[in-house]
């Protein structure tokens, strides 16, 4: 089964210092940056159009076409920005990438701020994890230091500068438009569109926003070409990407593998779901494909090919591939609680539907938790995601409705017994637990 595994991102990971430049250059690091220098912006887009690379940060939309959308007739500067705000719960993917391997970020930046003829770009990092925001401050040094960045690269004539921004700690400056208002040292909150960020984003300029694994993805495009990234993956999603696995199994982690890969095949990969206290195999519950604001899927759900399209066919989104697994002790009732009371926590409140809304569903799930729930909660339940949904100013509002509409369309009869017997006692939280504790006399 390891075959299935791709590691090009990851390939490094075990090096040792592998987040140095030295190390990095070791495995080929910023040959891809040379053949870059050597293209046309425009021959590089299209490369990376035709490669078929599609977002990694939850959207899935084609990072070649977004590029191709900055103006060329406008007088204002073109930026680039990093959206290294990963906060959703279940997802953690891009961290341990900027960790083990920032120079391929670095090496990403260079050559996609080429393609859009940008000179300044930003790489936004959530500013809790004060580490990765030192190592790729490190990074960036070194490349500075080896004239990769700064003026006159390689002797190109490109000019760049690169600045590695620590956020306040919000998830709602994870939404694009909202990380701009951040970085320009206003409150985060998401903008009307139009105009698009490739019109008027950061300053009011044309500006192209990718995630950090779209980003560090495209030197080793550069440097296999289309052929070799799209002999991975599936025709319409092509190429490696990380697939984040956590919850009820032996062994958690990351695992690079290509588009189309199955849960039943990660879960053989991590060792399968954890053992029972009892020594009996546990059972698959319930999974989310793309992080918590993903709708559910469950055990029938095994072997859909974990592509955009493959999971969209079968009801939910691929995301941020964050596959959190939870067998068979977890309730779902309590799990979309406390989903929902993060979307109330980090909602910004701009609109109403979001700000009102996150906070009844809080209130109607806390009472189907604790075994209070009322006639016709159920049903207030929906009403209240229907009212939200699409009517949101961002995604965060569709998000916090995602697990709960397809938590009561596959377990409902747990939403029912809300009405009557608390969830802790249908299913102790000490039996889900990923730590348990010993208890001591």
């Amino acid at each position: 089964m390891s075959d299935v595994l791709t590691p090009v991102l990851s390939a490094n990971w075990a090096d040792d210092r592998a987040w140095t430049l030295p190390v990095y250059a070791e495995r080929g690091g910023y040959e891809a940056l040379r053949t870059a220098m050597a293209m046309e912006p425009a021959d590089l887009i299209t490369l990376v159009k035709d490669s078929g690379l599609r977002g990694r940060g939850g959207a899935g939309f084609p990072t070649g076409m977004k590029w191709s959308f900055i103006p060329t007739d406008n007088p204002n500067p073109t930026y680039l920005v990093v959206n290294a705000d990963e906060s959703e719960p279940g997802t953690c993917k891009d961290i341990p990438l900027m960790m083990a391997n920032p120079h391929v970020l670095v090496e990403g930046v260079i050559i996609a701020a080429r393609a859009i003829q940008a000179q300044r770009a930003f790489i936004y990092v959530r500013g809790e994890v004060l580490h990765v925001v030192r190592r790729l401050r490190a990074a960036v040094r070194e490349a500075y230091e080896a004239g990769y960045l700064g003026p006159n690269i390689l002797g190109s004539g490109m000019n760049l500068d690169l600045v590695v921004h620590a956020g306040a700690g919000a998830y709602i400056c994870g939404e694009e438009t909202a990380l701009l208002d951040s970085l320009e040292g206003r409150r985060g909150q998401p903008r009307l569109r139009p105009p698009f960020p490739a019109v008027a984003g950061l300053y009011a300029s044309p500006t192209v926003i990718n995630n950090v694994e779209s980003i560090a993805s495209v030197p080793a495009i550069v440097r296999g070409g289309i052929d070799w990234f799209g002999s991975m993956g599936t025709e319409k999603s092509k190429g490696f990407t990380l697939y984040s696995l956590s919850g009820h199994v032996k062994r958690p982690g990351q695992y690079e593998a290509p588009l189309g890969i199955t849960l039943r095949q990660l879960l053989d990969l991590g060792g399968g779901l954890r053992a029972n206290p009892d020594g009996s195999s546990s059972e698959l519950k319930f999974w989310t494909p793309g992080g918590s604001s993903t709708p559910l899927l469950t055990a029938e759900h095994l072997d859909v090919p974990l592509d955009y399209e493959g999971v969209g066919a079968a009801g939910s989104m691929l995301g941020t591939k964050a596959l959190q697994v939870f067998d068979q002790t977890t309730s779902v009732v309590r799990c979309v609680l406390r989903w929902t009371e993060f979307y109330k926590h980090e909602s910004c409140g701009k609109c109403t539907p979001c700000r009102e809304g996150t906070w009844w569903l809080v209130q109607v799930l806390r009472r189907l938790d604790e075994g209070q729930g009322r006639e016709g909660d159920i049903e207030l339940l929906l009403d209240l995601c229907d009212n939200i949904l699409g009517r949101s100013f961002c995604a965060l509002g569709d998000g916090a409705t995602s697990p709960i509409t397809s938590a009561i369309q596959y377990f409902r009869d747990e939403f029912e017994a809300g009405m009557h017997t608390p969830s802790r006692e249908l299913f102790p939280p000490a039996a889900s637990t990923l730590f348990p504790q010993e208890v001591t006399a």
